[in-house]
């Protein structure tokens, strides 16, 4: 405390000794231009090249204020909008967002295993429009010897994390040494989902499946308008209840410019993965502005089993509109693209990926056929063969580990809905 108002005595003293020296220069600098007439013409130097020379504002040039740096820190597996909330919320708590991606072993250690591989994490991460800075292989718990790293060696101002606690296996707060030194800062949770939640409606949907192997892994559950007709959800509802002003929150805000070229693509978007982040990456380098086109539940239905998708129209809306490389985003796009809407959007090209889902259920007709007989359509190369079966197929192939990770989570889950109280901010 006392070196913070030394520092503040030095400053109002060197601000005053500044604002005398000013005052006295520019006296004599206006007794100089009013005797020039007197003196015979005396030349006086030219004010931008003469105030340069005393060095009057080259402090506040240099002392320019420094960015508030915050870090939060997750797992991130099976990235969803609650994740992207979150770290838009601990954006705006500072200038800089530095993400730690917790390594696979801590999570094995504290949760179970992951769904998704650091590297894939780390993608989804960084495919993010408020994260600035990635750190790989992040501890589960804020150690002193790794908040000293944060501090000194990343700049780091506050750490980060939801309402809801963060225990250790032995039941302590993970982030205690950061609370204790004072530079901890709290945001809100979002409510209506998690990775937990998610893995318990892909379980679920093996439940009300068992019976049809051929299509069990793409009959998954659903939580759209139309799943009331395809069984019992239990635990694996949804609780997300979408808002206007999350829509605004996540959004750019902004349309494409007069001669902008918009690219569209479209899709479900389901379970969002890395496949999902470069593919759109991909396709906004081949324009100005990226429009993609979100399919409805129904649309996904009809063409993916009873049971998709596993995120409804809303999710996986707000999970592609957090996205970096996505301007804009159609709220439950129409399968096929039309001429009206291509002029409606002033759409340049379109494109599509080459992998996507194999499903039990065919779609009749080719939805891109108005774009391929006017010349604008492309076949962009997938970076990667992921899809929302493939990573389904992670979980169930370790399906006893999930089962009693879900377990343990599930009971903390149930707890968190039932004792929760208002919390403003957000």
């Amino acid at each position: 405390m006392g070196q913070f108002v030394f520092e503040n005595h030095n400053w109002l003293w060197d601000g005053f000794y500044h604002s005398q020296l000013f005052g006295g220069i520019m006296i004599t600098i206006a007794f100089l231009g009013l005797s020039t007439s007197y003196f015979g013409g005396i030349g006086v130097p030219c004010m931008p090249f003469f105030w340069p020379e005393f060095g009057i504002f080259q402090k506040k040039k240099y002392g320019k204020k420094k960015p508030i740096r915050v870090y939060m820190d997750g797992c991130f597996d099976l990235m969803h909008y609650g994740h992207a909330n979150a770290l838009r919320q601990a954006k705006a708590l500072g200038d800089e967002l530095v993400v730690g991606v917790v390594s696979d072993e801590e999570i094995i250690k504290n949760k179970g295993p992951p769904v998704l591989s650091m590297e894939e994490r780390v993608t989804l991460v960084s495919g993010l429009k408020w994260v600035d800075e990635v750190i790989t292989d992040a501890p589960y718990a804020i150690t002193e010897k790794f908040m000293r790293s944060l501090f000194n060696e990343h700049m780091i101002d506050y750490v980060i994390h939801g309402d809801d606690p963060c225990l250790l296996p032995d039941g302590t707060d993970a982030y205690a040494l950061a609370k204790k030194a004072g530079h901890y800062k709290q945001i809100k949770r979002t409510e209506g989902v998690s990775s937990t939640d998610i893995v318990g409606r892909i379980l679920a949907a093996m439940r009300d499946n068992k019976d049809n192997d051929d299509c069990r892994l793409s009959s998954l559950q659903g939580h759209g308008a139309h799943a009331e007709d395809t069984g019992p959800r239990g635990s694996s509802a949804s609780h997300f209840l979408p808002t206007s002003r999350r829509i605004v929150q996540f959004s750019n805000g902004k349309g494409p410019g007069p001669n902008a070229r918009v690219v569209y693509i479209d899709g479900a978007f389901d379970l969002f993965h890395a496949g999902h982040v470069e593919i759109l990456k991909h396709a906004r380098q081949l324009g100005d502005f990226l429009l993609v086109g979100i399919h409805n539940d129904q649309t996904v239905s009809e063409r993916r089993g009873a049971h998709h998708p596993i995120m409804h129209l809303h999710e996986r809306s707000l999970s592609v509109l957090a996205c970096r490389y996505v301007d804009e985003v159609i709220i439950g796009a129409p399968r096929g693209v039309t001429k009206d809407m291509m002029t409606t959007f002033n759409i340049s090209l379109v494109v599509c990926g080459t992998v996507g889902e194999s499903n039990c259920l065919l779609y009749d007709g080719d939805p891109y056929s108005v774009p391929k007989s006017m010349g604008i359509f492309q076949m962009i190369e997938s970076p990667r063969s992921t899809t929302t079966t493939s990573v389904a197929r992670r979980i169930i192939a370790n399906l006893d580990a999930f089962k009693m990770r879900n377990k343990k989570k599930e009971e903390s889950e149930r707890k968190y809905y039932a004792e929760k109280k208002y919390i403003s901010g957000d």
